[in-house]
C-alpha cells in the first residue's frame, strides 16, 4: 500500500509536469511568436543541407573534377556522348534542377512569411534568372556567401540534434509510464529508486530540449529563414551562371568577386569560366540569341534535361539495366558459383531485344567449352568492359538511391550526376556490351564446368585404380 500511494504522487507529479510543459499559461503567449518555424524546422534543414550540398559541388575543384574527370570517363565517352559541349550542358542542365527543386521549397515556406517581399520570392527569383534582375540586392558576395554556409551549417547540426533529443524524450517518458504501471510489488526499494531515475533524466531531457530548441531553427521565424535561404538560392544561380559561362544579366559587383575566387592573383582573366567550361557558355548563348530565354531559364535547361529517344531514360530501363550489368558483374567474379537457378533468374531480368540478340550470337556455337587460352581471353574482355560499364551502373543506383523518398531530407553523399550513370546511355550500344558480357559468361561458365567435370573424373579414375591395385596385391 505504502508503494502504491507513493506510485500515485509520483504520476500526479509527473502529469502536472507535462501539462505544465504541453499548456502555457495565458501570460506568457504573447512570448511565442506566431511566425516561429516549430515542427517544420526539420523539413527546412533538411533543405538547408541540400543547398550547401549544392554550393559545395560549385566550389572551384569540384568544377575541376568535373571538367577533367567526370565527362571523360571512358563509359561516358562510349555510350553516353563523347562530345564536351553536351555533356557539360546536362551537367549545367541538372545543377540548375536542382536549385529549382529547392526554389519552389522554399516558395511554399515564403508564404508563411509577413514580409510581402518574401511572400513573392518565386516570381522575383524567376525574374532573376531570365533578366538577372535583382530588385532587392540579395545576391551575395563570396565572402557574404561563405558566412551564411557556415551559419546555416551550425542551423542544420544544432536542429539534428534537437530532432534526435526529441526522439530521446518520447523513449524516456514511455519508459517512466511503463514503470508507474507496472504492478510488481517485488523489490520496493529498487523500483521506487528507478522512477526517481526516470523522472530525472527526464527533466534533464526537457531542459536540453529547450536550451537546444532555442539555437536550432525551431524558434527561428519564418521571414529570417527565408530570407537567408533566398539571399542564398540568389547567390548560387549567379555562381552557376559563373561557373558554366553563363554571365550575362546578373550584376557585375557579384560577378567580380565570386570571379575572384577562381582567379584571385591576376585580374585581367575572363569574368567567368569560359577558360574551363568554355563550350557550355558558346552553347547557351547560341540559344538565347535563338529565342531561348524567351521560354524562361529553368524551362530551357528542363529542356535540356529530357532524354533523346535512343536513350535508356527514355526507355525507362537505366535502372533495371543497371541492375542487370551489377549481377553479372558479380557473376563474372565467381563463375564456378552459379547454378541453373541463378542462370535461370538472369534469363528472365533480360529484356527481349537482349534475347534476341544473345540468341543470335551462341546460334552456331558449339557445346564444347574446354580451350583454356579462350577462357583466359574471355575473361579480359569481360573485365575490360565492366572496368567502363560497371562504374556507370553503380552510379545509376546511387542517384537513384539518393532521391528516393526516404533520403529526401538527408544531405546527399556523393556529387553523382545523371552523365555519369545510364539515364543518357544509347540503349543499342548498352545492349550490345551487355549481350558481349553475357556471351563471354555463358562461356567461361561451361569451361569451368567441363574442368571440373573432368577433374571430378580423373579423381574417381584415380581413385578407382588404387583400390583395384590394392586388391590384386
Amino acid at each position: 500500500m505504502a508503494l502504491d500511494t507513493w506510485l500515485v504522487k509520483v504520476k500526479k507529479t509527473i502529469s502536472h509536469s507535462f501539462d505544465s510543459v504541453r499548456a502555457s499559461p495565458p501570460h506568457a503567449k504573447p512570448v511565442t511568436k506566431k511566425s516561429s518555424l516549430g515542427v517544420m524546422a526539420f523539413e527546412i534543414a533538411g533543405l538547408m543541407s541540400k543547398l550547401l550540398h549544392l554550393w559545395q559541388s560549385l566550389s572551384d575543384k569540384n568544377i575541376m573534377r568535373l571538367r577533367n574527370e567526370s565527362i571523360c570517363l571512358e563509359g561516358v565517352r562510349k555510350i553516353v556522348s563523347n562530345d564536351e559541349d553536351f555533356l557539360l550542358s546536362l551537367a549545367c542542365a541538372e545543377i540548375v534542377e536542382n536549385l529549382r527543386v529547392i526554389s519552389r521549397a522554399l516558395s511554399r515556406i515564403s508564404s508563411k512569411c509577413e514580409d510581402s517581399s518574401l511572400r513573392s520570392f518565386d516570381q522575383i527569383f524567376d525574374q532573376f534568372a531570365n533578366t538577372g534582375r535583382d530588385p532587392h540586392n540579395w545576391s551575395l558576395s563570396w565572402k557574404d556567401m561563405e558566412a551564411k554556409i557556415k551559419k546555416m551549417d551550425g542551423y542544420v547540426t544544432v536542429t539534428a540534434t534537437l530532432y534526435r533529443e526529441i526522439e530521446e524524450l518520447t523513449l524516456v517518458e514511455n519508459s517512466l509510464k511503463k514503470s508507474l504501471q507496472s504492478k510488481d510489488q517485488d523489490h520496493v526499494t529498487i523500483k521506487q529508486q528507478k522512477v526517481i531515475d526516470q523522472q530525472q533524466k527526464l527533466l534533464w531531457q526537457r531542459q536540453e530540449i529547450k536550451y537546444l530548441k532555442e539555437r536550432s531553427l525551431w524558434c527561428r521565424s519564418f521571414d529570417t529563414v527565408t530570407i537567408l535561404l533566398a539571399r542564398s538560392v540568389f547567390t548560387v544561380l549567379a555562381r552557376i551562371k559563373l561557373v558554366f559561362g553563363m554571365g550575362q544579366g546578373y550584376p557585375h559587383s557579384l560577378h567580380r568577386s565570386l570571379s575572384a575566387t577562381v582567379y584571385p592573383s591576376d585580374q585581367n582573366h575572363p569574368t567567368s569560366l569560359d577558360m574551363v567550361l568554355g563550350p557550355r557558355a558558346k552553347s547557351t548563348k547560341h540559344q538565347e540569341s535563338k529565342g531561348g530565354l524567351s521560354h524562361g531559364f529553368f524551362e530551357l535547361n528542363s529542356k535540356i534535361l529530357k532524354p533523346p529517344a535512343s536513350t535508356l531514360g527514355a526507355a525507362a530501363l537505366s535502372l533495371h539495366y543497371s541492375n542487370l550489368i551489377i549481377v553479372l558483374e558479380k557473376m563474372t567474379r565467381s563463375p564456378h558459383l552459379i547454378g541453373f537457378d541463378a542462370r535461370d533468374d538472369l534469363y528472365v531480368m533480360l529484356p527481349q531485344s537482349i534475347r534476341w540478340s544473345l540468341r543470335a550470337r551462341l546460334r552456331g556455337v558449339g557445346f564444347s567449352a574446354s580451350d583454356p587460352v579462350l577462357a583466359g581471353e574471355w575473361r579480359d574482355a569481360l573485365g575490360k568492359i565492366l572496368g567502363w560499364l560497371s562504374p556507370l551502373a553503380h552510379n545509376m543506383i546511387k542517384w537513384q538511391s539518393e532521391r528516393s523518398f526516404e533520403q529526401q531530407n538527408m544531405m546527399p553523399k556523393t556529387n553523382v550526376l545523371l552523365l555519369q550513370t545510364l539515364y543518357f546511355a544509347n540503349q543499342e550500344k548498352t545492349e550490345a556490351a551487355i549481350t558481349e558480357l553475357l556471351v563471354g559468361l555463358n562461356y567461361i561458365w561451361r569451361f569451368e564446368r567441363e574442368m571440373n567435370a573432368k577433374a571430378l573424373f580423373e579423381s574417381a579414375d584415380f581413385n578407382g585404380g588404387f583400390i583395384n591395385l590394392q586388391n590384386s596385391s
